[in-house]
């Protein structure tokens, strides 16, 4: 069994052809990797409503990306220095509990933010020579080139933002469902929010050197949406996230390897796929009864 000969209906010969290779085996490693770190991070960001500042470091991925290359150095350089500045920058237009006027400005600073890191990016892109050869992977995401040394860096990174993210969960999960009383109660909510950003920043160039800097919400944000339409807990809801997440980058990885198309493609339409059957699902059981929202399930927990 291979790639040439398509996907078969036997899953223990499908898998030995899966892990046949030492790329594919990397890929494997590096996907689940990056699941557990988006499934974790995402949950929060879609919890804080935070999902245009993902989108926007996202988008500057792919300067940082095309940066690296034109420097000659490698791409992860590039997506995780740009990431981490961009999560700095974000953090610095942030207001927290903006609203009205203030959260139509810090919107438009990240929006201003974003518009810079694409054109950077196209010109980091002819600078190289008019096309850059992996530029479909710094946008799409690619599988073929994952080595064993990524995989590595892709772990130390990941354990050390999900340690941080434990260390502050509590609080931060308190700031995000009532910032005005987390603030009265003394909560230094300004200081988690930029934490948190910079974790985001981690989270989205370790998800973008498999995804690519386009396709990072299929992992960081469908997964956790889905969690949340499923169970207002936080730690199921979590748990739930990290779960769909490894779901269908495996699922994803899979189906790639025995077809032509992207790996970004199926990761992407699979989490979609997921999410609107689910959502499809909760809105015919709403008739059974109002779904509490996270707020209310931290407060039953409390």
């Amino acid at each position: 069994m291979n790639a040439l000969t398509g996907i078969s209906l036997d899953p223990v010969a499908d898998f030995e052809a899966v892990t046949e290779f030492p790329f594919m085996v990397n890929a494997l490693w590096a996907g689940t990797i990056v699941a557990v770190l988006a499934g974790a991070v995402g949950w929060f960001m879609v919890l804080r409503r935070q999902t245009f500042a993902g989108h926007t470091l996202s988008v500057i991925a792919f300067p940082g990306a095309a940066a690296a290359a034109l420097a000659g150095l490698p791409l992860a350089v590039g997506y995780f220095g740009a990431c981490a500045l961009g999560a700095l920058g974000l953090a610095a237009v942030s207001r927290p509990g903006a609203a009205g006027s203030g959260q139509a400005d810090e919107s438009a600073a990240i929006g201003t933010l974003q518009a810079l890191a694409l054109g950077l990016g196209f010109l980091f892109v002819n600078l190289y020579g008019g096309q850059l050869a992996s530029l479909e992977s710094l946008l799409f995401g690619t599988f073929l080139g994952i080595t064993s040394g990524q995989v590595q860096t892709l772990l130390w990174v990941a354990v050390a933002a999900l340690l941080a993210l434990a260390a502050i969960g509590r609080p931060l999960l308190f700031a995000s469902v009532d910032g005005e009383v987390a603030r009265a109660a003394g909560v230094p909510t300004r200081l988690l929010g930029a934490a948190f950003l910079l974790l985001l920043g981690l989270a989205v160039a370790a998800t973008a050197e498999i995804t690519g800097a386009l396709l990072v919400f299929a992992l960081l944000v469908t997964p956790a949406a889905t969690a949340q339409q499923l169970t207002a807990r936080p730690g199921l809801g979590i748990a739930l996230s990290v779960a769909l997440a490894l779901l269908v980058t495996w699922v994803g990885l899979t189906i790639a390897y025995f077809s032509p198309y992207p790996v970004g493609f199926w990761v992407t339409s699979l989490s979609f796929g997921l999410y609107l059957a689910v959502r499809l699902g909760v809105g015919v059981g709403r008739r059974w009864g109002p779904r509490a929202g996270p707020a209310a399930a931290i407060g039953a927990e409390a």
